[in-house]
């Protein structure tokens, strides 16, 4: 939990991106504070994966801006975001499935500002599933394990701030739990933000500290996690179906 009088960690200004000629943001303003939580809530097709990916610097803004920590990222590399603290982990996980686990956790490690092994066993004192699992390749796990195994790879780097696209998607409840509770966790004990853009709304609420309605390319409203926990309530005031 942080102070709502703390600056922005992450802000975003009236941002514009889309896919060549198809305009799919429409004018996004948001902020994430130090240690918040905020969930990303929409219909298929209405713009969070896009949110996520130009936020990430995939995708080119054609208008508005994005500044992290003061600093103006518009138009700077995802390589550079992810140097200054920005955190990804894909919807689908894109871990390296013929890479072991461990080879996975290394390439994470790769922006991370210590030392590897130190770095490796402290994620690993928090993903304690993966352990057993060091030498096998990525693609032998499960769904929910490489999800995990995404997480941790991110968590490797060291981020300030966690964006995360459907981390749930297909995965077995167990792990969803087990998700859940390794998030709350990093974010009490490492202070790590968080940008979820989720489904899931189990998953969505009891980590978001507010939550965010997408719909057509913008932010239309804020929603408390207690009223996205209705599915009536959603259905009726916010849209969702």
């Amino acid at each position: 939990m942080t102070a709502s009088a703390s600056p922005p960690l992450l802000s975003v200004g009236g941002l514009h991106s889309g896919y060549g000629r198809i305009p799919i943001l429409g004018g996004v303003t948001l902020a994430v504070r130090p240690g918040e939580f905020v969930g990303i809530l929409g219909h298929n097709g209405m713009g969070k994966t896009t949110l996520l990916r130009t936020l990430m610097g995939y995708l080119p803004a054609t208008a508005g801006e994005v500044r992290f920590e003061g600093a103006d990222i518009t138009r700077r590399s995802p390589t550079a975001r992810a140097r200054m603290g920005l955190g990804y982990v894909p919807q689908g996980r894109e871990i390296f499935p013929a890479l072991s686990v461990r080879e996975n956790l290394r390439m994470g490690c790769l922006l991370s500002k210590r030392g590897e092994d130190e770095t490796i066993a402290d994620i690993l004192a928090t993903f304690p599933r993966l352990k057993a699992y060091l030498d096998r390749p990525g693609g032998a796990l499960s769904g929910g394990e490489q999800q995990l195994l995404a997480l941790a790879r991110c968590l490797c780097g060291g981020p300030t701030i966690l964006l995360l696209d459907e981390p749930t998607e297909g995965i077995q409840p167990s792990i969803i739990e087990e998700i859940i509770e390794i998030l709350l966790r990093i974010g009490r004990e490492r202070g790590i933000a968080l940008l979820l853009v989720e489904q899931n709304l189990t998953c969505i609420t009891g980590l978001s500290e507010r939550i965010l309605i997408l719909q057509k390319g913008v932010i239309t409203r804020e929603v408390p996690p207690e009223v996205a926990r209705d599915r009536s309530l959603i259905d009726e005031f916010v849209g969702m179906a």
